[in-house]
């Protein structure tokens, strides 16, 4: 079995169906001693709230110990390498490092240096495979089937510099879901898949919108004189969906009224909230996965 967790294909199907029927027990919210005695080091070279809280409280649920390094104090503010900096946690014997950065594939060159289980909490605009598995879990919960082949889910947003759409994608493609993108041009990756200008194009054909935020400090170029004159085009409101029978999604944090309007926000057809207590669920799970004896 494949200790790390760095890309969604570091699991097979067979794996992920088994992390999610694990997460849907986990939603008890129980607490459990299944890690315990292991040690869990959250290291986060961006900024992170949702991910990196999830990451601490589902170890804490599994009865692991946390600790989360404080990277602006860290030795590698002091020129120390990244690299030097993970073996000398390494060396402190945790059995698994939890990573985000801003570079993509850094979790995955730091899995080449480190005993411990190296865990990918985004990195750069390549892979949050994280996000995607709790993302999967959501819809499947939803739908009560993993079977999506007769599902149509619209990525909506800034899907270029995304990395939760890369893993979304990837995990949806794999379970039958047809994909549409819902983008501006330059915003459309290089992904051969069937697009959109325009959600009220294709809403009658969608199961679920996930919409995104826009990446702004990973934009090299502004591209538009300001977040409003994006969400004028590519808002989700109660108006696109009208009395539709869909979910709304979004990995957050949430431009208000910019991704998602209020009124949608407050709609029983949005599951954003739903999201962070399945990401809790879903990372107990993968941390079971990777850890337990």
């Amino acid at each position: 079995m494949n200790k790390n967790l760095t890309h969604t294909k570091d699991l097979s199907k067979n794996n992920i169906i088994n992390i999610l029927k694990r997460a849907e027990i986990f939603l008890d919210e129980k607490k459990r001693d299944i890690l315990n005695g292991k040690l869990v080091i959250n290291i986060f070279f961006e900024n992170s709230t949702r991910t990196r809280s999830s990451f601490e409280i589902a170890s804490k649920r599994l009865g692991a110990d946390v600790v989360n390094l404080d990277v602006s104090r860290s030795s590698t503010s002091k020129g120390e390498t990244l690299y030097d900096t993970a073996m000398n946690l390494d060396s402190m014997g945790p059995d698994a490092i939890v990573v985000r950065h801003k570079n993509a594939g850094v979790p995955k060159i730091l899995s080449k240096y480190v005993k411990a289980s190296i865990v990918n909490a985004g990195d750069g605009a390549h892979q949050h495979p994280s996000q995607g598995l709790l993302d999967l879990f959501t819809i499947t919960k939803h739908f009560n089937t993993y079977d999506l082949s007769n599902k149509t889910i619209a990525i909506v947003g800034d899907i270029k510099n995304s990395r939760v759409a890369n893993s979304d994608i990837e995990l949806f493609q794999r379970f039958g879901a047809k994909i549409i993108l819902v983008t501006p041009p330059h915003f459309l990756p290089n992904k051969k898949l069937p697009y959109t200008f325009d959600i009220k194009e294709i809403i009658d054909e969608v199961d679920v919108i996930i919409s995104l935020r826009t990446q702004t400090e990973r934009h090299t170029n502004p591209t538009y004189a300001s977040l409003a004159d994006y969400g004028h085009n590519f808002k989700i409101t109660k108006e696109i969906l009208g009395n539709r029978d869909l979910i709304v999604m979004h990995p957050g944090p949430v431009h208000r009224n910019i991704d998602l309007s209020d009124e949608v926000m407050s709609d029983e057809r949005c599951k954003v909230l739903e999201q962070v207590k399945n990401g809790v669920a879903v990372r107990m799970a993968i941390l079971e996965h990777l850890l337990k004896d």
